[in-house]
């Protein structure tokens, strides 16, 4: 079976426009074919990297204790197949969450490792997906770095490819209705890519 990791990022749950997306992409989801995890960072009981995480993480890797529970949700994510965001448009990037998430996924040995010509990705992941919803126009400016960001992360834990799912101009007075429902209609797509 397949593995299929979701990051939901949507805080406000029901309420969100972003959340909805999710909902799309997930219904069209062969559940013979597909296995779905759902990991939500703000319910989960991970922290901002402070220093004593870090020692603590720091130790178990000198230790070479890879299957520490501490590092659970690295090899999850490290496992899946594909990873889909759900995470809206906030401060020009996503959720404090979903970057909270990110430094606890981030071991060397796990998603990915140092060698001498640089970082190489260790995760088996075909695609790095990104559901959003943005109040404004920003998809290709340098004021979307949620893409940007994620971009980047594909390279560095090794993902194949990088898909952004997005609907836009929500908050500039147009009839949000239309862009949320073409962005559901894509993310259905996409599901058939997969």
């Amino acid at each position: 079976m397949r593995e299929i990791l979701l990051v939901d990022c949507c805080m406000r749950r029901e309420l969100s426009r972003t959340a909805r997306l999710a909902r799309a992409f997930m219904a069209g989801l062969d559940r013979e074919r597909f296995h779905v995890s759902v990991v939500r960072p703000d319910e989960e009981r991970m922290r901002p990297m402070d220093g004593a995480l870090l020692r603590e993480r720091d130790r178990l890797l000198a230790e070479g204790a890879l299957d520490s529970p501490w590092f659970d949700y690295a090899r999850q994510f490290a496992a899946a197949e594909h990873v889909v965001f759900a995470a809206p448009f906030w401060d020009m990037s996503f959720p404090a969450f979903l970057k909270v998430y990110i430094e606890n996924i981030s071991v060397e040995g796990i998603t990915f490792r140092t060698t001498e010509t640089g970082l190489k990705g260790l995760c088996r992941g075909r695609k790095l997906i990104l559901l959003t919803t943005r109040g404004g126009y920003y998809d290709g400016t340098d004021m979307d770095q949620a893409s940007a960001y994620l971009k980047t992360l594909k390279e560095f834990y090794g993902f194949e490819e990088f898909i952004c799912v997005a609907a836009e101009g929500l908050d500039t007075g147009i009839d949000p209705e239309r862009p949320v429902a073409q962005a559901e209609a894509e993310a259905r797509a996409l599901v058939a890519s997969l």
